[in-house]
C-alpha cells in the first residue's frame, strides 16, 4: 500500500506505541486521525509532535467504552477526510496482577470493554467506509497473554480476564478477515513484553522486582524487551510490505512464547 494520501484512525493515540504509529503514518504521507480518551497531560506533546509531521490530522476524544458514540467517532475522521483506509485497533487495558491484586469486577469490565468490545464496534462502524477505499486495511494490537496466561514468569503481569480477552481477539482477527476480503486486508499483531505494553514504561513493570524482570529477559529467546520502534515496523510492513497478508497474526515477542530454554545439541545416538 502507497499510504501517500491515505486516511487512517489509531486509537490509543496519545501516547506510546499508538502515538509513535501515528507519527510513521503521517512521515509516510498518511492523514492521521488520533483517538484517545485519558492521559490528558500528554496532549499538548501529542498536539506539538503530529503538527510537526506538516500533514492533515485530527486529534478526538472519544471514550470508547461508551459504543453510542463509536460511529460519531468514524463519521467525524470520514467527514475530515473523506476517506477512511486504514484502522489500527491500539486500545487495551490490561490489569497487572502485581498491580490490581486480586480481581475486582470493575476491573474485568473495564477490560473487556476496552480490551475486546471497543475493538469490535470501531471496526463494525469502520467497515463500509474501509471497503468504499478499495484497498483498506485493519491491524487490531493484542497480546501474548492470549497464549501464555498468568503462568511462568508472565504471572505478575496477565491476569485470566486480560488472557481470555486478547484470545478472543485473535478469532475477530480472523472473522473479520472474512467478513471484510477481498477489499480489506484484517491483521494482527500479537505483543510481548514491550516497550509501554506489560514491559519499561509502564507501572506495573516499575513494581517488578530485578528478579522477576530478569525472568522475563531469560524466558526470551532474544533475551530483551522491545522497543516500540520494533512495533512501528512491524505495523508499517504489514501496510506496506504485505498485500497477500490477511487473517494472519504476526507474533511480536522476541520468543518468549518459545520459552527461554535453548536447543540442545544433537545426541550421538546408538547406530
Amino acid at each position: 500500500m502507497n499510504l501517500e494520501g491515505k486516511a487512517a484512525l489509531v486509537l490509543g493515540g496519545i501516547k506510546g506505541i499508538g502515538k509513535e504509529v501515528g507519527l510513521a503514518l503521517a512521515q509516510a504521507g498518511a492523514r492521521v486521525a488520533l483517538n484517545y480518551y485519558d492521559w490528558e497531560e500528554e496532549l499538548d506533546t501529542l498536539k506539538r509532535d503530529v503538527a510537526a509531521m506538516g500533514r492533515d490530522h485530527l486529534i478526538l476524544k472519544t471514550d470508547l467504552r461508551e459504543v453510542a458514540g463509536i460511529p460519531l467517532l468514524v463519521q467525524a475522521v470520514v467527514g475530515r477526510f473523506g476517506r477512511l483506509d486504514i484502522l489500527v485497533n491500539n486500545i487495551e487495558r490490561g490489569g497487572w496482577p502485581v498491580v490490581h491484586g486480586p480481581y475486582v469486577r470493575e476491573q474485568w469490565d473495564l477490560e473487556m470493554e476496552t480490551t475486546l468490545r471497543a475493538k469490535r464496534w470501531v471496526f463494525q462502524a469502520a467497515l463500509p467506509h474501509l471497503k468504499a477505499s478499495g484497498g483498506g486495511a485493519v491491524i487490531n494490537l493484542s497480546s501474548i497473554a492470549a497464549i501464555v496466561g498468568r503462568s511462568g514468569p508472565a504471572a505478575p503481569v496477565f491476569n485470566d480476564g486480560y488472557a481470555a480477552a486478547s484470545r478472543a481477539v485473535s478469532l475477530l482477527t480472523e472473522s473479520w478477515a472474512r467478513e471484510a476480503a477481498p477489499e480489506v486486508r484484517v491483521n494482527e499483531i500479537m505483543l510481548g513484553f514491550v516497550e509501554t505494553r506489560h514491559g519499561p514504561g509502564t507501572r506495573g513493570w516499575g513494581l517488578l522486582g530485578d528478579a522477576e524482570k530478569q525472568a522475563i529477559r531469560d524466558h526470551t529467546l532474544l533475551g530483551r524487551t522491545g522497543s516500540i520502534a520494533d512495533v512501528v515496523k512491524a505495523v508499517m510492513f504489514i501496510l506496506r510490505d504485505a498485500p497477500f497478508m490477511t487473517g494472519s497474526v504476526l507474533r511480536l515477542d522476541g520468543g518468549y512464547v518459545l520459552g527461554g530454554q535453548k536447543m540442545q545439541p544433537m545426541p550421538k545416538g546408538v547406530l
